[in-house]
Parts: C-alpha cells; structure tokens; sequence
C-alpha cells in the first residue's frame, strides 16, 4: 500500500460500511482519502498525487472492490497504472467511466460557506467531474491553457499571437464549464434548500445563485480585459474565478449566517451534492464522512444520519462513539499505524 502513515492496511467490510474510531493523527482519515483516490482518482486534501505516498516509499498502490467491481489504482516515477475488474485502463477517464460516485463530508466544509471562492469552484468541479466526463476534459484543457497564457503574461514582453491562440482555448471550453455549472446550480439550488430545513428543524430559506466573473460572454470578457491582464501579467477573467452566492434569508450566508446555521448549510450542500449524483449518475454514492459528528450537536447529528441514504455505503471516521445510537448495520474499527 505504501499511503500516507500506512505501509500495508486490508479491510473487510459489510455493503453498509464501516465506522473507523481512534485517537487523531492514527490514519483515520487517510482510510477515507485512499478510498477516495480509488474511486474518482482524487483527494480532498491535494492535488499532488507525489505527496499521497508513504514517507521513504516511491509510490503508493490501492485496490478494493467498493461497490462491487475490483479497482487497482498505483503510483510511481514511471506514472499512473489503473486497472478495472483486471483489464487495465489507458487514461483516468476510462478508468472513471464505469466508476463510482462519491461524496465526501469533513470540517473544512465550513469553508464552503465563509472561505473564498476557490473551495465553492471545486465543489462545483468535483459534482461536474462525476456526472459529465465532458466537464472533466474541458476543465483538464482549460487549466492548461490558462497555464500557458499566464506564463506568456508574466514575460512582460508582447506574445499576442500566441496569447489569442490560448484565449481561442480558453474561450471554447470555459464556455462548457460556465454552463455546466450553470445548470448545475440551478438543479442544487432546490435540493440544498429543502435540506437545509430538514437538518435545521426549521424554515430557513437557502437560496444558491452562480456568479460568473466573466459575465455572459467569454469571449467578449477576455478582449476587454486584455489591457488590465497585461498589466497585472496575469488572466483575471474565466471560470477559473467565479464563485457560487449562498443566501440564507435572503442575506448573504458568509456575513449574516451563525456558526450553527453555517455548518447545516455545509451538509445541506453535501447532501444535495450526494441527491443530484444518485439522479445524474445512475446510482447511490459512497459517504465518506471525515470526523463531523464531534462539532454537531445531537439534533443535527440525527438529522444527518436520517438524511443519508438508507442503501449508501458509509464511511465515518470518529475520536468516539457516544453519539452512536445502539445497534446498526456499520463494521465499528479501531484504527492505529499497528493496524
């Protein structure tokens, strides 16, 4: 295995999942990332697959059958090597095509509500990567055109040719991100807002609204920016800067919200995330539910639990039981490094 803290970790557990308790810092979380790693090829706390492998280690290695298909995800220098019921997989999005789905809950949700825009763009992002393969190519073509384009801004010397060959990029597939999240958006939008009443107990109208930073036209946008991007050396308008509004009340959720309405938010976007994939991507995620249960009061923690899924395999990671109701269906595990 070689991830994270643990040279070699096997498991074994029922469909409905597992409970994993310990103190902190024993790899609880580390479980939940390997497993998200071998599903969607991703991990909510990087973007470098390098730093994924053990200390000493020059790779990593996960395999598992999550929902019922046998996975193989390994990483070395040579690259990525991926492979499905033992037939390998060229390239990441043939090894996603037939892949599961997930939704992954955690304390730095939080951030979705009063951190800046790049967490509620990733939000955004990881729902789009799930359901539409076209949004992963366009967003994959589009980072590396604007890559290219701010490496030619920051010269400082004209490159104009070459920077409207990136904008053409740009322009054709920000264009496919800008209405995916659109639509995206506006399919949440209901779905967060009746969650939002059932985990709060109450009416508390949640309202999400897409803020594009280029406006409607991206074309347009980039050729009348072109002068502030040269002088600031880099691309301030695309998708790469839009941000996702959350009103509660009719207010803006960051300023106006309380610390307790701003963690129910924070599972209401989860849990519409974890509805609109089950209806757009044709089966139920896995949760993966990273030590939440310990800053909800016990309200919210059986809203919550009776608001998942009664089919989904859930993961849970926990310092301590006490909020468990008795009995269950979830494997309870005890997690250390001498695992």
């Amino acid at each position: 295995m070689d991830f994270r803290c643990f040279g070699s970790l096997d498991l074994e557990v029922p469909p409905a999942g597992a409970i994993l308790t310990g103190d902190n810092a024993q790899g609880k979380t580390s479980v939940l990332e390997a497993l998200c790693m071998l599903i969607r090829l991703h991990s909510p706390r990087t973007h470098r697959m390098g730093l994924l492998a053990r200390i000493g280690s020059t790779g990593f290695g996960i395999a598992g059958d999550p929902w019922g298909c046998e996975r193989q995800v390994r990483h070395s220098r040579e690259g990525l090597f991926l492979k499905a019921d033992d037939e390998a997989r060229a390239s990441r999005g043939a090894y996603l095509e037939d892949g599961g789905l997930v939704v992954w809950m955690g304390n730095e949700d939080l951030e979705l509500i009063r951190g800046p825009g790049e967490g509620r763009r990733r939000y955004l992002d990881f729902i789009g990567a799930q359901i539409d393969p076209a949004y992963r190519r366009a967003w994959s073509r589009y980072r590396r055109a604007l890559q290219a384009k701010n490496l030619l801004l920051k010269e400082g010397r004209p490159r104009d040719a070459e920077i409207l060959s990136y904008e053409e990029i740009l322009a054709e597939h920000g264009t496919v991100l800008m209405k995916t999240r659109a639509r995206l958006v506006e399919e949440l939008s209901p779905l967060a807002a009746v969650a939002q009443n059932t985990m709060s107990g109450r009416i508390e109208p949640l309202a999400l609204q897409y803020l594009p930073a280029s406006g409607p036209d991206l074309r347009e946008s980039m050729l009348q920016a072109r002068e502030r991007e040269s002088r600031l050396r880099q691309a301030v308008v695309g998708p790469h800067r839009d941000d996702l509004l959350l009103r509660l009340h009719g207010m803006p959720a960051a300023d106006f919200a309380s610390e307790g309405q701003q963690r129910t938010i924070a599972l209401a976007l989860k849990l519409a995330q974890g509805t609109l994939l089950e209806a757009r991507g044709g089966r139920t995620p896995i949760y993966l539910l990273d030590d939440i249960f310990g800053e909800l009061d016990p309200g919210r923690r059986n809203a919550l639990m009776a608001c998942l899924p009664e089919g989904a395999q859930k993961w849970i990671t926990t310092t301590h039981l006490d909020w468990l109701e008795p009995g269950g269906s979830l494997l309870k595990i005890q997690v250390s490094r001498k695992n």
